[in-house]
């Protein structure tokens, strides 16, 4: 499942390439269609994300809601990519309009070739497209929820577990129920909010982490590192946390999410330099501590990592080093 520094650099591609121009919204597969038509036409006048879930808004003041869930992903086409990754902002922005730290390189980290296709999901890859005789727009592909075009870019959703329509009532009621994110609430903001949402939970940490409600945009692989890195037992119940350990969590949180947004994948081996940091980036194997690592050595003190299963989802921890 995409987690949230990917939804956060999906939003920056749209605020780079398509707020504040007119969008042609259409659903070819058919399955959204009085939504399409609700926005169709409409200036797109905002994009953001909150966890693990983009909300575009138009000049209607309809929101277009969407959740990536496990499957969904973003396909991008872009006619004369060379012009269109000269400018743009692709900073994350928060609910107050502030302009967040770290770039999400979502269109800059990009090839320039005359069409360029983009898939931007949990992984992004990129392809370069025939050449002159390419057809633009370009015909759809697979079963697509929603196609967003405007004269030079065009976005096809497929997969995704929500795709909506909204009122901003309903936008705001969403928005309400989702947990922190530290490039939304800040850092100082939303531990805050996490410490009076989390602190008295008899929930297992494991699962609390990933529970939306309460700190938004952690998923399956952000938590098992994090938890490693603070040493926690994932088992353990949330309320019998010291505060310093939620707060490490939060921080970390704080801390890694913005290297997501900036590099687009998850890295967790933050301690690496040199040669050996580079390698990391180039190899997904060494980009983490224990996930996907079950069965082998914990690269710190060489216990055999754990994998279990926690609410339906793969959890791997080390019995050695988180206790």
């Amino acid at each position: 499942m995409p987690e949230g520094h990917s939804v956060h650099r999906i939003a920056a591609r749209f605020r780079s390439d398509l707020v504040g121009s007119p969008v042609s919204v259409t659903s070819p597969q058919g399955r959204f269609v009085q939504g399409a038509a609700q926005l169709d036409g409409r200036v797109m006048e905002d994009c953001f994300a909150v966890g693990k879930q983009m909300f575009a808004r138009f000049d209607n003041d309809l929101h277009l809601r969407v959740h990536l869930g496990i499957y969904g992903a973003w396909d991008f086409s872009t006619l004369h990519a060379e012009e269109a990754l000269a400018g743009g902002n692709t900073a994350p922005v928060d609910r107050e309009g502030q302009t967040g730290t770290y770039a999400a390189a979502a269109a800059g980290s990009m090839g320039a070739p005359r069409v360029s296709r983009v898939r931007a999901g949990e992984e992004e890859t990129s392809g370069t497209a025939s050449g002159a005789g390419e057809q633009w727009p370009p015909a759809p592909v697979g079963a697509v929820r929603v196609r967003l075009l405007t004269d030079r870019v065009c976005a096809d959703l497929r997969g995704p577990t929500v795709c909506e329509a909204i009122t901003p009532h309903e936008a705001a009621a969403h928005l309400e129920r989702l947990g922190p994110d530290p490039v939304v609430d800040g850092k100082r903001r939303g531990w805050t909010r996490f410490r009076e949402k989390a602190a008295h939970r008899r929930t297992p940490i494991g699962a609390l982490l990933m529970d939306q409600s309460m700190i938004a945009g952690i998923g399956n692989i952000y938590r098992a590192e994090m938890l490693f890195r603070a040493g926690i037992d994932p088992y353990t119940p949330t309320v019998d946390l010291r505060e310093e350990q939620l707060r490490e969590l939060w921080d970390d949180w704080c801390r890694l999410l913005p290297i997501g947004i900036e590099t687009g994948v998850i890295v967790t081996r933050t301690e690496l330099r040199g040669k050996a940091k580079q390698a990391m980036l180039e190899s997904v194997a060494d980009r983490h501590h224990i996930y996907g690592r079950a069965g082998e050595p914990c690269r710190v003190c060489g216990t055999t990592i754990s994998l279990a299963e926690m609410q339906g989802r793969k959890l791997y921890w080390c019995s050695g080093c988180q206790r």
